[in-house]
């Protein structure tokens, strides 16, 4: 069977690289185990597909930690409009949120799913319920590809599969094996955007509690690696979230006691600010325990925890609290600790750290350097970004190079 191109993968990547070659006329498959396209697609964003960033190609650039200038020229070629454009002329309306995060109006992931489905059709792009076992290759060109035992050649083949993380969708690692038998070299393969493990047991007494408007902070042996505001999560196992997984990306290595985090609770207010606070709260109070008299400062769940780091007693009267105990719980309020032990595993990672690696790539086209007509598109390639729609863009962008090319 020969074909122009064939996509091993049928993610956002590929599904995108498959709607620009068949536009420009190329007959083109996509090889993909689930027999239908969009799968991990459906579940981003929770359900609702943060798309892409409403930025410049330079704040784009900013939130990728891993590898950045491998993409300038491709976020260059096809950036966060183009990817708007693009889902806008195929019928989803959009809208862009808090942060610039772009999601469809009418919050459903299976819409932009049913649109390239739709766009994929009309464009008679052939889906192959098949898993792609090797790439064939003759003296350093690319000639096709074997899918349970049945060879598939065209002129250009794109390795569009994807990482390790949510492993049920497909993303199962299989580009990796498919490019390091052709020579490629796999970076080390880690979770980025992942839920974080904690020492604390508080983190469980507190799971579910959800904290809003903090800012999160991370210590790299004492030196601060990240800072933000937004939203976090207390889980049984440490914490997750926004703040949480953005966090995580800045994270080197697994090695349990490295990392450290700070939570500040009340980031609106200046220590001495919250020391006035916690006076006029104090006054109120003067005649009840410590322990129930933080209810109008801090959520229930977290009283405890913040009782117990505090050193006062909670049966302590708050009209016998001294004034260093008093600015000793506002500097607390202002730097909440947690131990980090380490990640959670790859399989509940949004995206994989590592991959093909971008010294084997030319950025201007996608194109393998070491075997003529291998392209390379999304989480496959050694790039990662941050939360919020940053690394769909990168797929979108890489997917729309290699297409161009192809």
């Amino acid at each position: 069977m020969m074909y122009d191109v064939i996509i091993i993968g049928g993610g956002a990547a590929g599904a995108l690289a498959a709607v620009y070659c068949a536009e420009y006329g190329k007959k083109t498959v996509i090889l993909e185990p689930n027999g239908s396209i969009g799968k991990k697609l459906r579940i981003t964003g929770k359900g609702r597909c943060n798309l892409t960033n409403n930025c410049s190609n330079d704040e784009l650039i900013k939130n990728f930690p891993g590898n950045p200038r491998f993409l300038y020229g491709a976020f260059s070629r096809f950036g966060a409009a183009d990817t708007m454009d693009f889902f806008e002329s195929l019928g989803v309306p959009l809208k862009t949120e808090r942060g610039n995060r772009v999601f469809p109006k009418s919050d459903k992931a299976a819409d932009i799913v049913s649109a390239l489905e739709h766009k994929l059709k009309e464009l008679g792009v052939k889906i192959i319920k098949k898993r792609a076992e090797h790439i064939i290759s003759e003296d350093g060109v690319c000639t096709g590809v074997i899918a349970d035992g049945t060879e598939y050649h065209a002129y250009s083949v794109l390795l569009a599969s994807g990482g390790c993380s949510y492993p049920g969708t497909g993303s199962t690692g299989d580009g990796y094996r498919l490019a390091e038998e052709l020579g490629h070299t796999i970076t080390d393969i880690r979770p980025s955007l992942v839920p974080i493990v904690c020492e604390e047991r508080y983190c469980a007494d507190m799971m579910g509690l959800s904290l809003k408007n903090v800012t999160l902070t991370l210590y790299d042996r004492q030196k601060k690696v990240y800072s933000e505001l937004g939203e976090m999560l207390f889980t049984h196992f440490g914490v997750s979230g926004p703040l949480v997984l953005s966090a995580s990306a800045h994270m080197q290595t697994n090695e349990s006691g490295r990392y450290t985090l700070s939570i500040d609770l009340k980031p609106g207010l200046s220590e001495q600010q919250l020391d006035k606070r916690l006076q006029r709260d104090f006054l109120e109070n003067q005649n009840r325990i410590f322990g129930n008299s933080l209810s109008k400062l801090l959520p229930l769940k977290l009283i405890p925890a913040a009782v117990r780091l505090s050193g006062i007693p909670g049966e302590t009267r708050v009209n016998s609290i001294t004034r260093e105990q008093r600015l000793s719980f506002a500097k607390l309020l202002k730097s909440f600790p947690l131990t980090v032990k380490g990640l959670r595993p790859i399989e509940e990672a949004v995206v994989t750290r590592g991959g093909v690696s971008i010294r084997e790539i030319d950025p201007k086209t996608m194109q393998s350097k070491i075997v003529q007509g291998l392209f390379f598109a999304g989480e496959v390639i050694d790039i990662d970004g941050y939360t919020g729609g940053f690394n769909l863009q990168a797929a979108f962008s890489t997917a729309y190079t290699a297409a161009l090319n192809m």
